[in-house]
């Protein structure tokens, strides 16, 4: 059954680092939405992606010693590898450094000035350079930036500027008339009361004091600031073109139905992100919701600390469902979460290992035991069955409530409620002692069959939240997953069909204090690495004979593009690159092949020894070299150009 299209985005990740648990928690509680939506019925779309330009990123790419592009293609590979990690199902990961966004975003905002709701100006206030935000001086608490706390300096630029105020009326009897636009309600009254109803003031669109930004293509001093560049994504990621000619994709799938985002930017997409949509003209999202914060239990996450939880550290501890599970559960509807490795530790526990896993470990094990692993239904019904029946036929109309409000972490106690009153079953009809009597073996048949049905109606609720092994338990029960519609009724589950014989352990019980220690020495030893590399001295190596000018004078040194690249066959550590040096094409080969691959070679700008003689290496012609520079362990680094050059530029 088609229920419909359903639109669901997070907010866009920024590139300046790796997300923590508390970032990553947005991305799986939107696939968990995701994926409870399209098992009910639904024609999902799910979009997430990177939030790429910027101020901060231009000075982390300085410190790092690359291209703004460089770095921010290093940052959104790690992040989209850990939403890959963390099995969500997304169907399009956008990048705002993408070509056909960044078009978009230049027409929008050349659209928005013509018609009068952008203007020239100029800026002055406190600003502060992780937010990227301006701040007046009454909204600075205790003289720090009101979003993170952290140092303001005075700054005065020449700007772009929204006119927010033409408006704002309008916006207000949008939320005043659509209750569930912006949820929860605190949020809602927050935005109303500290914002929208003392008056707006004029938004700056548009900076001059760093370049690394999609450029205002008629006024090439200045780039178009972050919020009008990243939240556009939402739109121009499915199709849209503000010249009039936007896709089928884009017509059918806005408005959105759901922007998922942190508490934190819950102003920019419930204030400046409609505002910008009622001047283009187009329908605004259906719902925003301001997720809370999952904060560490022993105190704030600090690099400085070195006590960062990141999601691929968590499921090399734990595994990707169990972490699931517990981001999740641990959750509250309105107020922050709490993540310490001990509480991991109690939640997989309790309910994994005890309340789901146990309970299937020891269902197989029964049906193997008493019945060489068949399952069969010989209708011996007693009063308590139908108590558990009633239980596992009435969850999916319970968790589907609790989604429709987006009540997750209630939405799984709703199913666990269900395996809890399988082991409560167990504990009332003690098979094991149904067992010791020839004449109940049928009602000890019966028994068992109605613990796989029950458990097969839990699992089939629990593949949105933890699919992976929602997939084992029906593995190891023989059969498939359900759809919603068929978890009203019960006994689907084939009689007679035969369980695995070996059952396998789901969720092994931890030792916290095992699992502490551990943690403490991977931290121990993360932070001894990076101070190590802090401090690593400089390299000497032997000199060799002093050449004059005029024969450094004769090695001709340009930067080139590599434009190919391929292994050279039975080499171990030769690649063949085509490098483009202005507008000839040298190949060139280099042992580099234990330090880059193929593919991450293609797009680099590279320094190149142009006027070498050449010469065959392994079979193949070499018209060139490619510098490098070389660490104390042999380790190889190509050297780039610290700005982004062209092809062909003389290094002199």
């Amino acid at each position: 059954m088609n229920k419909g299209k359903y639109y669901i985005t997070t907010a866009i990740a920024y590139t300046s680092g790796k997300p923590h648990i508390g970032n990553s928690y947005e991305i799986v509680l939107a696939d968990s939405i995701a994926r409870f939506k399209r098992k009910d019925g639904y024609d999902v779309y799910f979009q997430t992606g990177t939030d790429e330009h910027g101020q901060k990123i231009e000075l982390k790419a300085q410190e790092a010693g690359v291209t703004p592009k460089e770095f921010v293609d290093g940052v959104a590979g790690t992040i989209k590898n850990l939403w890959n990690l963390m099995d969500t199902s997304y169907d399009h990961f956008i990048r705002t450094t993408d070509d056909y966004h960044e078009k978009q975003v230049q027409k929008i905002f050349k659209k928005l000035y013509d018609q009068g709701d952008i203007y020239k100006g100029a800026y002055e206030g406190l600003y502060c350079t992780p937010c990227e935000s301006f701040w007046t001086e009454s909204q600075l608490v205790d003289g720090k930036c009101p979003d993170c706390g952290r140092e303001v300096k005075p700054a005065r630029e020449e700007a772009y500027f929204f006119k927010m105020s033409k408006y704002a009326d309008r916006l207000i009897r949008h939320i005043n008339e659509h209750p569930e636009f912006i949820q929860p309600v605190s949020r809602k009254n927050e935005m109303m009361n500290n914002f929208l109803l003392p008056g707006l003031q004029d938004l700056c669109v548009s900076r001059t004091s760093f370049k690394w930004g999609i450029p205002v293509d008629f006024d090439d001093k200045h780039v178009v600031y972050v919020w009008l560049d990243a939240l556009t994504n939402y739109i121009t990621g499915i199709g849209y073109d503000c010249g009039g000619d936007s896709t089928q994709q884009y017509h059918k799938l806005w408005p959105a139905d759901l922007h998922l985002i942190g508490k934190d930017i819950i102003r920019f997409h419930t204030i400046y992100w409609p505002i910008f949509l009622m001047a283009l003209g187009e329908p605004l999202p259906k719902q925003v919701f301001g997720h809370p914060w999952l904060l560490q239990g022993d105190g704030k996450m600090s690099k400085s600390r070195g006590n960062v939880l990141y999601a691929d550290d968590l499921v090399d501890f734990f595994g990707v469902d169990a972490v699931r599970y517990f981001v999740l559960h641990e959750m509250p509807f309105d107020n922050d979460g709490t993540i310490s490795w001990e509480l991991l530790v109690e939640r997989i526990n309790s309910d994994l290992a005890n309340t789901l896993g146990n309970l299937v470990n020891r269902t197989i094990s029964m049906s193997n035991k008493y019945f060489g692993g068949v399952v069969a239904d010989k209708g011996c019904e007693e009063a308590v069955d139908q108590e558990l029946k009633a239980v596992a036929t009435a969850a999916y109309g319970k968790v589907l409530d609790k989604m429709e409000e987006l009540r997750v972490a209630d939405a799984l106690t709703e199913i666990f409620t269900v395996f809890k009153r399988c082991n409560k079953y167990i504990d009332e009809t003690e098979p094991w002692v149904l067992a010791k009597d020839e004449e109940k073996k049928d009602r000890l048949s019966t028994v068992l069959y109605n613990l796989v049905e029950s458990i097969m109606i839990g699992a089939s609720l629990l593949e949105p939240f933890m699919p992976s092994s929602s997939g084992k338990i029906a593995g190891q029960l023989n059969t498939q997953l359900r759809d919603f519609e068929q978890l009203e009724s019960f006994g689907l589950y084939p009689s007679g069909n035969k369980v695995t014989e070996k059952p396998e352990i789901l969720f092994a019980r931890l030792d916290a204090k095992e699992v502490v220690e551990k943690a403490e020495a991977m931290f121990d030893a993360r932070k001894a690495s990076e101070e190590q590399a802090e401090a690593e001295p400089g390299i000497d190596i032997g000199p060799k004979e002093e050449i004059t000018y005029d024969m450094f004078d004769k090695m001709q040194f340009q930067v080139g593009e590599i434009i190919a690249c391929e292994e050279v066959p039975k080499s171990k550590k030769l690649l063949c690159s085509k490098v483009r040096i202005g507008s000839q094409v040298k190949q060139i080969v280099s042992g580099i092949k234990q330090y880059y691959r193929p593919e991450e070679m293609v797009g680099r700008k590279v320094m190149v020894l142009v006027n070498l003689k050449p010469a065959k290496l392994a079979g193949v012609m070499s018209e060139g070299m490619l510098l490098c520079a070389e660490d104390a362990s042999g380790n190889l680094a190509l050297m780039v150009p610290e700005k982004d050059m062209p092809a062909g530029a003389e290094i002199c």
